[in-house]
Protein backbone atom coordinates (compact mmCIF):
# COMPACT_ATOMS: atom_id res chain seq x y z
CA UNK A 1 0.00 0.00 0.00
CA UNK A 2 2.48 2.56 0.96
CA UNK A 3 4.38 1.66 -2.58
CA UNK A 4 1.46 2.46 -4.58
CA UNK A 5 1.37 5.60 -2.59
CA UNK A 6 4.83 6.74 -3.29
CA UNK A 7 3.63 5.73 -6.86
CA UNK A 8 0.82 7.96 -7.28
CA UNK A 9 2.23 10.80 -5.23
CA UNK A 10 5.24 11.02 -7.80
CA UNK A 11 2.66 10.92 -10.56
CA UNK A 12 0.91 13.63 -9.09
CA UNK A 13 4.58 15.61 -9.12
CA UNK A 14 4.98 14.88 -12.96
CA UNK A 15 1.86 16.08 -13.64
CA UNK A 16 2.12 19.32 -11.54
CA UNK A 17 5.92 19.92 -13.23
CA UNK A 18 4.03 19.33 -16.68
CA UNK A 19 1.33 21.95 -15.65
CA UNK A 20 3.53 24.57 -14.38
CA UNK A 21 5.79 24.03 -17.73
CA UNK A 22 3.28 24.46 -19.69
CA UNK A 23 1.23 27.43 -18.00
CA UNK A 24 5.07 29.27 -18.35
CA UNK A 25 5.20 28.55 -22.01
CA UNK A 26 1.65 29.84 -22.08
CA UNK A 27 2.17 33.11 -20.53
CA UNK A 28 5.46 33.64 -22.73
CA UNK A 29 3.07 32.90 -25.69
CA UNK A 30 0.81 35.67 -24.30
CA UNK A 31 3.87 37.93 -23.76
CA UNK A 32 5.25 37.88 -27.28
CA UNK A 33 1.25 38.54 -28.57
CA UNK A 34 0.92 41.37 -26.25
CA UNK A 35 3.30 43.21 -27.48
CA UNK A 36 2.22 42.92 -30.94
CA UNK A 37 -1.22 44.28 -29.91
CA UNK A 38 0.10 47.20 -27.93
CA UNK A 39 -1.25 49.22 -30.69
CA UNK A 40 -4.59 47.76 -31.08
CA UNK A 41 -7.15 49.81 -29.55
CA UNK A 42 -9.65 47.07 -29.92
CA UNK A 43 -7.27 44.52 -28.45
CA UNK A 44 -9.02 44.07 -25.59
CA UNK A 45 -12.35 43.58 -26.83
CA UNK A 46 -11.04 41.20 -29.28
CA UNK A 47 -9.56 39.19 -26.22
CA UNK A 48 -12.50 39.33 -24.68
CA UNK A 49 -14.71 37.43 -27.29
CA UNK A 50 -11.67 35.52 -27.77
CA UNK A 51 -11.42 33.66 -24.11
CA UNK A 52 -15.47 33.28 -24.18
CA UNK A 53 -14.54 31.23 -27.64
CA UNK A 54 -11.72 29.55 -25.90
CA UNK A 55 -13.58 28.27 -22.88
CA UNK A 56 -16.69 27.30 -25.01
CA UNK A 57 -14.21 25.01 -26.96
CA UNK A 58 -12.87 23.59 -23.94
CA UNK A 59 -16.04 22.72 -22.25
CA UNK A 60 -17.14 20.88 -25.82
CA UNK A 61 -13.69 19.18 -25.15
CA UNK A 62 -14.47 18.44 -21.25
CA UNK A 63 -14.75 15.06 -20.14
CA UNK A 64 -14.53 15.00 -16.58
CA UNK A 65 -14.46 14.93 -13.19
CA UNK A 66 -13.82 18.93 -13.97
CA UNK A 67 -17.23 20.49 -13.94
CA UNK A 68 -17.90 22.76 -16.30
CA UNK A 69 -18.06 25.93 -13.82
CA UNK A 70 -14.73 25.04 -12.19
CA UNK A 71 -13.26 24.72 -15.98
CA UNK A 72 -14.44 28.59 -16.70
CA UNK A 73 -12.97 29.27 -13.11
CA UNK A 74 -9.58 27.89 -14.12
CA UNK A 75 -9.19 29.11 -17.44
CA UNK A 76 -10.28 32.55 -16.27
CA UNK A 77 -7.37 32.74 -13.76
CA UNK A 78 -4.64 31.95 -16.78
CA UNK A 79 -6.25 33.95 -18.67
CA UNK A 80 -6.16 36.99 -16.71
CA UNK A 81 -2.57 35.92 -15.77
CA UNK A 82 -1.66 35.81 -19.51
CA UNK A 83 -2.35 39.26 -19.46
CA UNK A 84 -1.17 41.05 -16.52
CA UNK A 85 2.14 39.51 -18.19
CA UNK A 86 2.18 42.05 -21.31
CA UNK A 87 -0.54 44.87 -18.92
CA UNK A 88 -2.71 44.23 -16.26
CA UNK A 89 -6.36 45.86 -17.05
CA UNK A 90 -8.27 48.40 -14.69
CA UNK A 91 -11.53 47.11 -13.71
CA UNK A 92 -14.22 49.94 -12.27
CA UNK A 93 -16.63 48.38 -10.59
CA UNK A 94 -19.55 49.34 -7.94
CA UNK A 95 -17.60 49.09 -4.44
CA UNK A 96 -16.69 48.56 -2.03
CA UNK A 97 -14.17 45.29 -1.51
CA UNK A 98 -16.00 41.89 -0.90
CA UNK A 99 -19.62 43.28 -2.29
CA UNK A 100 -20.97 40.88 -4.67
CA UNK A 101 -20.06 42.89 -7.60
CA UNK A 102 -17.02 42.23 -6.28
CA UNK A 103 -16.82 38.54 -6.62
CA UNK A 104 -18.44 38.95 -9.95
CA UNK A 105 -15.65 40.81 -11.21
CA UNK A 106 -12.93 38.74 -9.91
CA UNK A 107 -15.10 36.15 -11.11
CA UNK A 108 -15.28 37.17 -14.64
CA UNK A 109 -11.73 38.60 -15.24
CA UNK A 110 -9.70 36.67 -12.17
CA UNK A 111 -8.17 38.06 -9.69
CA UNK A 112 -5.04 39.14 -11.41
CA UNK A 113 -6.47 42.37 -12.89
CA UNK A 114 -6.72 45.79 -11.05
CA UNK A 115 -9.79 46.51 -9.48
CA UNK A 116 -10.56 49.99 -8.53
CA UNK A 117 -13.85 50.13 -6.44
CA UNK A 118 -16.56 53.41 -6.94
CA UNK A 119 -19.39 54.80 -5.06
CA UNK A 120 -21.76 54.63 -7.66
CA UNK A 121 -22.60 53.13 -10.50
CA UNK A 122 -22.76 56.52 -12.58
CA UNK A 123 -18.94 56.96 -11.38
CA UNK A 124 -18.23 53.22 -12.68
CA UNK A 125 -19.30 54.27 -16.21
CA UNK A 126 -17.42 57.85 -15.99
CA UNK A 127 -14.11 56.01 -15.29
CA UNK A 128 -14.51 53.74 -18.73
CA UNK A 129 -15.66 56.92 -20.38
CA UNK A 130 -12.52 58.79 -19.55
CA UNK A 131 -10.68 55.84 -19.95
CA UNK A 132 -9.19 55.60 -16.21
CA UNK A 133 -10.30 51.78 -16.59
CA UNK A 134 -10.38 49.61 -19.23
CA UNK A 135 -13.63 47.96 -18.22
CA UNK A 136 -16.34 48.12 -15.89
CA UNK A 137 -18.76 46.14 -13.87
CA UNK A 138 -22.47 46.84 -12.90
CA UNK A 139 -25.11 44.96 -11.33
CA UNK A 140 -28.56 45.33 -14.01
CA UNK A 141 -30.69 42.56 -12.44
CA UNK A 142 -32.01 40.74 -9.40
CA UNK A 143 -34.04 37.63 -9.07
CA UNK A 144 -35.80 38.07 -6.46
CA UNK A 145 -35.44 41.91 -6.81
CA UNK A 146 -35.94 42.98 -10.20
CA UNK A 147 -34.06 45.49 -12.37
CA UNK A 148 -31.68 48.03 -11.73
CA UNK A 149 -33.26 50.84 -13.02
CA UNK A 150 -30.20 53.55 -12.24
CA UNK A 151 -28.53 51.02 -14.18
CA UNK A 152 -30.44 51.21 -17.30
CA UNK A 153 -31.33 54.61 -17.23
CA UNK A 154 -27.84 55.66 -17.51
CA UNK A 155 -27.23 53.87 -20.75
CA UNK A 156 -29.62 56.20 -22.59
CA UNK A 157 -27.04 59.20 -21.90
CA UNK A 158 -24.18 57.24 -22.10
CA UNK A 159 -21.80 55.70 -25.16
CA UNK A 160 -20.42 53.00 -22.83
CA UNK A 161 -21.49 49.33 -24.77
CA UNK A 162 -22.46 45.55 -23.15
CA UNK A 163 -19.14 43.74 -23.90
CA UNK A 164 -20.37 40.84 -21.17
CA UNK A 165 -22.70 39.46 -18.77
CA UNK A 166 -22.24 37.50 -15.68
CA UNK A 167 -24.86 35.62 -13.69
CA UNK A 168 -23.59 35.64 -9.68
CA UNK A 169 -25.53 33.24 -7.43
CA UNK A 170 -25.99 35.69 -4.32
CA UNK A 171 -25.40 33.25 -0.84
CA UNK A 172 -24.92 34.79 2.44
CA UNK A 173 -23.29 33.89 5.19
CA UNK A 174 -22.80 35.24 9.18
CA UNK A 175 -19.34 36.14 10.39
CA UNK A 176 -18.04 37.52 13.30
CA UNK A 177 -14.62 37.60 15.57
CA UNK A 178 -15.03 34.95 17.76
CA UNK A 179 -16.70 32.19 14.76
CA UNK A 180 -19.50 31.77 18.05
CA UNK A 181 -23.26 31.76 17.38
CA UNK A 182 -23.94 32.36 21.06
CA UNK A 183 -21.71 35.41 21.25
CA UNK A 184 -23.67 37.29 18.95
CA UNK A 185 -26.08 39.95 20.42
CA UNK A 186 -26.66 42.61 16.74
CA UNK A 187 -26.25 41.72 13.09
CA UNK A 188 -25.15 44.45 10.77
CA UNK A 189 -25.58 44.36 7.23
CA UNK A 190 -27.26 46.02 4.32
CA UNK A 191 -30.98 46.57 4.16
CA UNK A 192 -31.43 43.71 1.61
CA UNK A 193 -29.56 41.00 2.53
CA UNK A 194 -31.15 41.56 6.44
CA UNK A 195 -34.74 40.90 4.39
CA UNK A 196 -33.24 38.01 2.37
CA UNK A 197 -32.05 35.96 5.81
CA UNK A 198 -34.80 37.03 8.39
CA UNK A 199 -36.23 33.59 8.61
CA UNK A 200 -32.62 31.87 9.40
CA UNK A 201 -32.49 35.18 11.91
CA UNK A 202 -35.67 34.60 13.58
CA UNK A 203 -34.66 30.81 14.08
CA UNK A 204 -31.15 31.17 14.94
CA UNK A 205 -30.96 34.95 16.64
CA UNK A 206 -33.86 35.74 17.94
CA UNK A 207 -32.91 38.22 20.31
CA UNK A 208 -30.52 39.87 18.25
CA UNK A 209 -30.55 43.84 17.16
CA UNK A 210 -30.92 44.60 13.29
CA UNK A 211 -28.57 47.40 12.53
CA UNK A 212 -28.42 48.56 9.00
CA UNK A 213 -25.37 49.35 6.98
CA UNK A 214 -24.56 50.94 3.59
CA UNK A 215 -23.07 47.84 2.58
CA UNK A 216 -22.26 44.46 3.45
CA UNK A 217 -18.53 44.94 3.22
CA UNK A 218 -19.08 48.10 5.58
CA UNK A 219 -20.81 45.68 7.82
CA UNK A 220 -17.56 42.64 7.90
CA UNK A 221 -15.59 45.75 8.22
CA UNK A 222 -17.58 47.02 11.14
CA UNK A 223 -17.60 44.05 13.36
CA UNK A 224 -13.42 43.07 13.13
CA UNK A 225 -13.04 44.72 16.26
CA UNK A 226 -16.49 43.90 18.42
CA UNK A 227 -17.08 40.33 19.74
CA UNK A 228 -20.61 40.47 20.31
CA UNK A 229 -21.17 41.54 16.74
CA UNK A 230 -21.44 39.42 13.42
CA UNK A 231 -22.19 40.93 10.05
CA UNK A 232 -23.83 39.14 6.76
CA UNK A 233 -21.90 39.34 4.29
CA UNK A 234 -19.90 37.30 1.52
CA UNK A 235 -17.38 34.32 2.12
CA UNK A 236 -14.79 36.87 0.08
CA UNK A 237 -15.40 39.26 3.13
CA UNK A 238 -14.36 36.89 5.36
CA UNK A 239 -11.16 36.84 3.74
CA UNK A 240 -10.46 40.09 3.46
CA UNK A 241 -11.84 41.11 6.92
CA UNK A 242 -9.77 38.25 8.78
CA UNK A 243 -13.60 37.04 9.67
CA UNK A 244 -14.94 34.00 11.22
CA UNK A 245 -17.92 32.12 9.70
CA UNK A 246 -20.45 31.73 11.86
CA UNK A 247 -22.84 30.09 9.65
CA UNK A 248 -22.92 29.63 5.24
CA UNK A 249 -26.10 29.96 3.22
CA UNK A 250 -28.38 31.52 5.50
CA UNK A 251 -30.59 33.18 3.43
CA UNK A 252 -34.39 32.02 3.08
CA UNK A 253 -34.41 31.50 -0.81
CA UNK A 254 -31.73 29.88 -2.38
CA UNK A 255 -32.58 30.98 -5.93
CA UNK A 256 -31.23 34.50 -5.52
CA UNK A 257 -28.91 35.69 -8.33
CA UNK A 258 -27.98 38.98 -9.92
CA UNK A 259 -27.17 39.82 -13.32
CA UNK A 260 -24.21 41.87 -13.88
CA UNK A 261 -22.77 43.52 -16.74
CA UNK A 262 -19.70 44.27 -18.25
CA UNK A 263 -19.01 47.36 -19.87
CA UNK A 264 -16.62 49.16 -22.48
CA UNK A 265 -15.79 51.30 -24.99
CA UNK A 266 -15.76 49.50 -28.27
CA UNK A 267 -18.26 46.74 -29.75
CA UNK A 268 -17.54 42.71 -28.93
CA UNK A 269 -16.61 40.59 -31.98
CA UNK A 270 -18.98 37.45 -32.79
CA UNK A 271 -18.75 34.32 -30.62
CA UNK A 272 -21.55 32.19 -32.33
CA UNK A 273 -23.04 32.39 -28.73
CA UNK A 274 -24.04 36.05 -28.63
CA UNK A 275 -26.84 38.53 -27.41
CA UNK A 276 -27.95 41.65 -28.56
CA UNK A 277 -28.78 44.58 -26.08
CA UNK A 278 -31.99 47.48 -27.74
CA UNK A 279 -33.06 50.19 -25.91
CA UNK A 280 -35.63 51.75 -27.70
CA UNK A 281 -38.89 54.52 -27.61
CA UNK A 282 -42.39 54.21 -29.08
CA UNK A 283 -44.75 56.27 -30.40
CA UNK A 284 -47.30 57.33 -27.36
CA UNK A 285 -50.21 55.73 -29.56
CA UNK A 286 -52.75 52.42 -30.05
CA UNK A 287 -50.27 50.01 -31.37
CA UNK A 288 -47.16 51.55 -31.74
CA UNK A 289 -45.39 48.77 -29.22
CA UNK A 290 -46.74 46.28 -31.18
CA UNK A 291 -45.51 47.50 -34.95
CA UNK A 292 -42.10 47.95 -32.77
CA UNK A 293 -41.66 44.67 -31.80
CA UNK A 294 -43.25 43.11 -34.48
CA UNK A 295 -40.06 42.90 -36.66
CA UNK A 296 -38.57 40.15 -34.33
CA UNK A 297 -41.43 37.83 -34.41
CA UNK A 298 -41.34 38.32 -38.37
CA UNK A 299 -37.70 37.29 -38.05
CA UNK A 300 -38.50 34.60 -35.93
CA UNK A 301 -35.39 35.62 -33.36
CA UNK A 302 -35.48 34.73 -29.60
CA UNK A 303 -36.74 37.55 -27.22
CA UNK A 304 -35.07 37.01 -24.27
CA UNK A 305 -36.12 40.08 -22.31
CA UNK A 306 -38.34 42.55 -22.43
CA UNK A 307 -38.70 45.97 -19.94
CA UNK A 308 -39.95 49.43 -20.12
CA UNK A 309 -38.55 52.24 -17.91
CA UNK A 310 -40.36 55.55 -17.42
CA UNK A 311 -38.61 58.31 -19.40
CA UNK A 312 -37.53 61.46 -17.96
CA UNK A 313 -37.83 63.38 -20.68
CA UNK A 314 -42.07 63.34 -20.96
CA UNK A 315 -44.46 62.38 -18.37
CA UNK A 316 -46.06 58.97 -19.23
CA UNK A 317 -43.89 58.09 -21.94
CA UNK A 318 -41.55 55.29 -21.58
CA UNK A 319 -38.50 53.56 -22.83
CA UNK A 320 -38.63 49.41 -23.87
CA UNK A 321 -35.54 47.54 -23.25
CA UNK A 322 -34.98 44.33 -25.34
CA UNK A 323 -32.74 41.24 -25.58
CA UNK A 324 -32.55 39.66 -28.52
CA UNK A 325 -30.56 35.97 -29.58
CA UNK A 326 -27.73 36.75 -31.77
CA UNK A 327 -24.90 39.32 -32.89
CA UNK A 328 -25.30 42.93 -34.48
CA UNK A 329 -23.22 41.85 -36.98
CA UNK A 330 -25.66 38.36 -38.06
CA UNK A 331 -27.61 39.80 -41.48
CA UNK A 332 -31.25 38.43 -39.73
CA UNK A 333 -30.25 40.87 -36.36
CA UNK A 334 -29.05 43.71 -38.86
CA UNK A 335 -32.52 43.38 -41.26
CA UNK A 336 -34.82 42.95 -37.72
CA UNK A 337 -33.24 46.44 -36.37
CA UNK A 338 -33.43 48.31 -39.12
CA UNK A 339 -36.95 47.52 -39.58
CA UNK A 340 -37.66 48.28 -35.90
CA UNK A 341 -36.01 51.80 -36.43
CA UNK A 342 -38.58 52.26 -39.36
CA UNK A 343 -41.37 52.15 -36.31
CA UNK A 344 -39.70 53.52 -33.32
CA UNK A 345 -38.91 57.22 -32.56
CA UNK A 346 -35.56 56.19 -31.08
CA UNK A 347 -33.80 53.38 -30.59
CA UNK A 348 -30.03 52.91 -29.47
CA UNK A 349 -28.10 49.55 -29.57
CA UNK A 350 -26.47 48.84 -26.33
CA UNK A 351 -24.19 45.66 -27.63
CA UNK A 352 -23.58 42.61 -28.72
CA UNK A 353 -22.00 40.36 -26.14
CA UNK A 354 -21.62 36.57 -25.37
CA UNK A 355 -24.15 35.02 -23.50
CA UNK A 356 -23.71 33.89 -20.00
CA UNK A 357 -23.63 30.32 -19.24
CA UNK A 358 -25.94 31.35 -16.69
CA UNK A 359 -29.09 31.86 -18.80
Amino acid sequence: MAENNDSLKGSIQSIDDEILKLVNKRLAVSEQLGLQQQADDNADMNLLAEEEKEILRLSGKNTGPLDQNRLRLLFQEIFSLSIEVSRRRKISYLGPEATFTHIAAMSHFGRSASYIPQLSIRDVFIEVEKKRCDFGVVPVENSIEGSVNYTLDLFFESSMKICAEKYQTISHDLLSRTGRLEDIKVVYSHPQPIAQCRGWLRKNLPNARLEECSSTSFAAQKVGDMYHAAAIASSEAARIYNLQVVASRIEDHSNNTTRFLVIGKKEMPPTGNDKTSLMFAAAHVPGSLYKSLAPIAEAQLNMMKLESRPSKHENWSYFFFVDLEGHLEDQKVQETIAKMKEQCLFLKVLGSYPKSAGV
